[in-house]
């Protein structure tokens, strides 16, 4: 925590110089400091982060409702099932468990990455227009969201020039473990809180230092003016700000609150990397660290408990409450960063190939592959600022997060090793030992970004021309090497009239259940657009979600089957219709007796529709037909 206090005096810039400012503009006059002149380029700079966001996503804009993200259409389904039975908070519909899915145990829905606090801000725009367009608007915007934060942090808390804060957001918005995890999983794209978390604590750490100077004196002294490392300003008050440690401390609580119910993974990598970074700026300058400790553990204290006044029901409701499960739902062996991809580039960028897809598990997942002209500029531009202790923490920690990404075993170009990685020493630590390997190199990438950041910054200050254009130069290059590529879409199926008509409403009460067939599971996730469409105000047997369904009550990807839904997915499957007697007949209405369910209905277009309307016809007998589906109502 106390490495970021330095970043202002840690950027080598020349405060003194009266005819700049701080960030690398021409001082106003005075007066107008605040136009909109003066922010202008702060604006260009944020309006191009949000075309090239739109560029990322355009695929998805000529229709929403009939746009996929081609890599990951079943987390899109499931992501869009998320928002929709979010945005039921409006209607009063509170709780961590939902029983709008599986039911009739329903879900918990801290045990899942339902990014509920995204849901609830966009809620108007999925109740007027669709959740296919909420789902399209965050996966643009958290990207540009991200890289506009991380451009206010660098150029207002570190003071960095304008171009260097711009290429390092830049990098943290838009590095290809950014564009990979926009395929559909918006809890680990949404990381605009981050730069607001270490702002606080930044704000946190300058407040705690007494020779940073506290009250009117040195409150009144700009924060890049002011050397953590410098004595007490002697022309006011010294000492700790009391107020500023209470302010930040209660607004970093607040932070981190709202990031988890964004994401919880990124709060855990968040809080992981600072903490690295902490340890290694006190091994690297610990009379500083010595002089902030007492006010910032004190603030930091304070955060802590503010937050889990909040958060403790929650998190106990995650690990001990309905539906919750006791480990990761995934193997960290098999979701390890191969050592080779950090070289390669990402197929997803404007210089990638598919044929390093092989170096990972999927396309969700490019998140190591920075490409070796990256890494290149990047090692050099350590190496030109290692003495600086801000550098120097956050290369320890880089080194820490790529270490840790490598997973239990190595792999090396496809061939997993016998060598053990750090992660081993993870394993069956509880809840640390769930996190997926690979993704702690998304924890790398601001890290990287800002010794890049503060290398150009160094480099534009610096006398000499060369240095000026070399290190900008080189940056930039590097960085236009993973420049993303737009992501692949496709088109999917139209939803039945039977729901975007509210057909569905003759057959059952909102509220109530529909056994959509074939029912929804991982692998074929599509009827939970069904009650995505319908904002989730019908519920749903089975479905895509984690429970602790496994062995012994350990996670799972969905639940298991009953009797009913596994003979409907086989003729859904076969298109062979098996010999169906009383004792089928019996157990169907056990089955739905046990989900509680009012109808069965059928669409058009399902694959094997004609077999699953003949086993259904036996099973319950007539149907009727409403819109452009078959319906059976059961209660």
């Amino acid at each position: 925590m106390a490495v970021t206090s330095t970043a202002a005096t840690d950027a080598g810039q020349d405060s003194t110089d009266p005819a700049n400012g701080s960030d690398g503009r021409r001082a106003s006059p005075a007066g107008r400091s605040n136009t909109i002149r003066d922010h202008a380029p702060d604006l260009v700079i944020c309006l191009i982060f949000l075309v090239v966001a739109g560029w990322v996503t355009h695929g998805l804009w000529p229709d929403p409702g009939s746009r996929v993200l081609a890599l990951n259409p079943e987390d899109q389904t499931l992501y869009e099932w998320f928002l929709a039975n979010d945005a039921r908070l409006l209607f009063g519909d509170v709780g961590l468990r939902t029983d709008r899915l599986n039911a009739p145990d329903g879900v918990n829905l801290m045990a899942n990455t339902t990014v509920i606090l995204l849901g609830v801000v966009f809620a108007p725009v999925t109740l007027l227009f669709g959740v296919p367009v909420t789902f399209a608007v965050l996966a643009g915007l958290c990207l540009a969201a991200t890289a506009i934060a991380w451009y206010l942090l660098f150029t207002r808390t570190a003071r960095l020039h304008r171009f260097a804060a711009a290429l390092g957001a830049g990098l943290c918005g838009f590095a290809p473990a950014m564009i990979s995890q926009t395929n559909s999983h918006l809890h680990m794209t949404a990381q605009f809180m981050v730069p607001v978390i270490v702002w606080l604590v930044v704000r946190l750490v300058r407040a705690a230092d007494p020779a940073g100077g506290a009250g009117p004196a040195s409150t009144a002294r700009p924060a890049s003016t002011a050397d953590p490392a410098s004595p007490a300003d002697p022309t006011g008050v010294s000492g700790p700000d009391r107020r500023r440690i209470v302010t930040s401390g209660l607004g970093l609580g607040a932070a981190v609150t709202a990031q988890v119910f964004i994401g919880e993974e990124v709060v855990f990598l968040t809080a992981l990397t600072l903490v690295v970074i902490t340890l290694a700026y006190a091994a690297v300058n610990w009379p500083h660290v010595r002089r902030i400790l007492p006010g910032a553990a004190a603030g930091m204290a304070l955060a802590v408990g503010s937050a889990s006044l909040v958060l403790a029901y929650p998190l106990w409701f995650q690990f001990a409450g309905p539906g919750s499960v006791p480990n990761g739902m995934f193997s960290p062996h098999y979701f390890s960063a191969d050592l080779a991809s950090w070289s390669a580039f990402s197929p997803l960028s404007v210089t990638g190939s598919d044929d390093s897809a092989r170096l990972t598990t999927g396309p969700a997942e490019y998140n190591t592959f920075l490409g070796w002209p990256l890494i290149v500029v990047a090692v050099g531009c350590t190496a030109w600022l290692i003495r600086r202790p801000l550098v120097s923490a956050c290369t320890i920690a880089t080194v820490v997060m790529a270490a840790l990404s490598l997973g239990p075993e190595l792999v090396i170009d496809g061939v997993r090793t016998t060598i053990s990685g750090p992660y081993a020493l993870l394993l069956g630590v509880p809840v640390i030992d769930g996190a997926l390997p690979m993704r702690f190199a998304v924890a790398a990438v601001p890290l990287i970004a800002t010794v890049l950041a503060f290398a150009v910054d160094r480099a534009l200050r610096a006398p000499g021309r060369p240095v000026r254009l070399l290190v900008p130069g080189a940056v930039a290059v590097a960085l236009a090497t993973v420049f993303p590529a737009p992501l692949p879409t496709a088109e999917r199926p139209p939803l039945p009239q039977f729901i975007t008509g509210g057909h569905w409403r003759d057959c059952v009460e909102p509220g109530g259940v529909l056994v959509p067939v074939p029912l929804p599971t991982p692998q074929e996730p599509w009827p939970q657009r069904w009650a995505a469409a319908a904002n989730a105000e019908f519920a749903l047997p089975e479905g895509f979600f984690i429970g602790p369904y496994a062995a012994d009550g350990r996670a799972s990807m969905g639940t298991y089957k009953q009797a009913t839904s596994a003979l409907l997915a086989e003729v859904a499957r076969t298109g062979a219709v098996p010999a169906i007697d009383d004792e089928d007949r019996q157990r169907a209405g056990a089955d739905i007796d046990f989900w509680g369910a009012s109808c069965v209905a059928l669409a058009d277009g399902t694959a094997n529709g004609d077999s699953l309307r003949n086993a259904l016809e036996q099973l319950l007998g007539p149907p009727t037909r409403s819109a452009d589906a078959w319906t059976w109502k059961v209660r």
